[in-house]
């Protein structure tokens, strides 16, 4: 037996890192007041496959297959077409409303360091907002993840029209746009030269090509820079730079988030401002978030292209963020104490543990036939520091035996003054 290339199982001290970090974007999702969503992982690939999805770049990865009704079905390839279906089928949602899911999702695509076929995303959207605020609010929530993660991160934005602009006015049809966004995309990836070389392939103009190639060779270029050497002062996408910039920095926002003029992101379906999280050390190659503006979706989904549902998205790259993290030192939660019955005192174990779970206490319990010399060793390996026994002697005078591994003493208490120990020792791990 082995696993699917690409799939994964997860336990022990990876689960218990992993189920942290959900838990850290869970709880500021809340924070921000994003409401809770479940999608379904199976969807038509009509809609998978629609123009106003994925993207050609994307849907070529989707895993396809025929149930047994005959119906063409897909695995959802992320967590947002969904959610932009679920908008266009509930039109009386009222707006603006926030979302935030984590969920599987599946693609088949190549396998590398945080990378897989089958892989978690960690969504947050928000419908009915112009912006942009919206992008703002999403910026705050990303960096204040990252820092509660201890991962330092930039966090590259872009606007798509602005782009858009830019590329038309150099010569760039706008029929061949996308295609050239994507290239510029790879930019940091593959480099200048990779660029210049994917552009010339591209049947393009000389002319166009030898634009492109002085635009990517400028040095960091500032949106400043650029809308005034192009002539894109008083462009509508240059409008939308300035008013995100200008909000950027009256939030304090600058020092993370970089403005990146090549930045496009592979999805089709952005309109406005994009933006990606990467490691600020540069030694971990991969997307650890992204997301951007996507008006036209929801409306084109149910078939009314001509309302626009402004809306905006932010994604976690959860296996991304769990590569930086594995090398870290993490221990698994330990249990407040080891219940340990002796002579046959099982019932009056389960008891004393039921009344202990009731306060909130993680508490073990030893229900196999090992000798006790093997379970307290087995506490000790496993941080433990406290193990009750419980024994004749302890039924009969109404008391249970703490042992404190770390002190080497014991001491015999009731019930009550048990518990009150044990909530001290664990009060700084307790939320």
């Amino acid at each position: 037996m082995q696993n699917v290339k690409g799939t994964a199982d997860y336990w022990g001290k990876e689960q218990a890192l992993r189920q942290r970090v959900q838990q850290v974007l869970r709880n500021l999702f809340e924070l921000y007041d994003y409401e809770a969503m479940e999608t379904a992982m199976l969807s038509e690939q009509e809609l998978l496959l629609s123009k106003y999805a994925g993207g050609d770049e994307i849907v070529k990865e989707m895993y396809r297959f025929i149930d047994q009704g005959g119906r063409r079905l897909g695995l959802r390839y992320d967590l947002t077409i969904p959610f932009a279906k679920v908008i266009a089928l509930n039109p009386g949602i009222e707006l603006p409303f926030r979302r935030y899911e984590l969920g599987k999702v599946f693609r088949d695509g190549p396998v590398k360091r945080g990378r897989l076929r089958e892989f978690m995303q960690c969504d947050a959207d928000v419908v009915g907002i112009e912006g942009p605020e919206a992008e703002a609010e999403l910026m705050q929530l990303a960096v204040e993840a990252f820092r509660q993660l201890e991962l330092p991160v930039l966090l590259k934005w872009n606007n798509r029209r602005f782009l858009g602009e830019l590329l038309e006015s150099i010569g760039v049809q706008p029929g061949e746009l996308l295609s050239v966004m994507l290239t510029l995309d790879k930019l940091d990836k593959i480099g200048l030269a990779g660029v210049r070389e994917e552009l010339g392939v591209k049947g393009l103009p000389e002319q166009t090509v030898t634009a492109l190639a002085g635009l990517i060779e400028r040095k960091s270029p500032t949106f400043g820079e650029l809308a005034q050497a192009y002539g894109l002062l008083e462009s509508s996408g240059a409008g939308e730079v300035a008013a995100m910039e200008e909000l950027i920095g009256k939030l304090g926002l600058e020092a993370v988030c970089v403005f990146d003029p090549f930045l496009s992101r592979g999805l089709s379906f952005y309109t406005g401002t994009v933006y990606e999280i990467v490691d600020a050390t540069g030694s971990y190659s991969s997307s650890l978030g992204g997301g951007g503006r996507y008006d036209a979706i929801i409306g084109q989904l149910a078939g009314h292209e001509e309302i626009r549902y402004p809306t905006v998205g932010l994604s976690f790259g959860m296996e991304s963020i769990m590569a930086m993290l594995a090398e870290r030192p993490f221990t698994l939660p330990a249990p407040a104490a080891m219940i340990i019955p002796i002579g046959g005192m099982t019932v009056e174990a389960l008891s004393t543990a039921a009344r202990l779970r009731a306060a909130g206490l993680r508490i073990r319990v030893e229900l196999g036939k090992r000798k006790l010399r093997k379970t307290l060793a087995s506490a000790a390996a496993h941080g433990i520091r406290y193990v009750i026994l419980i024994g004749e002697e302890e039924a009969r005078l109404g008391q249970l035996k703490l042992r404190d591994m770390q002190e080497s003493t014991e001491a015999m208490l009731t019930l009550e003054k048990l518990e009150a120990v044990l909530l001290a020792a664990s009060a700084p791990d307790r939320p």
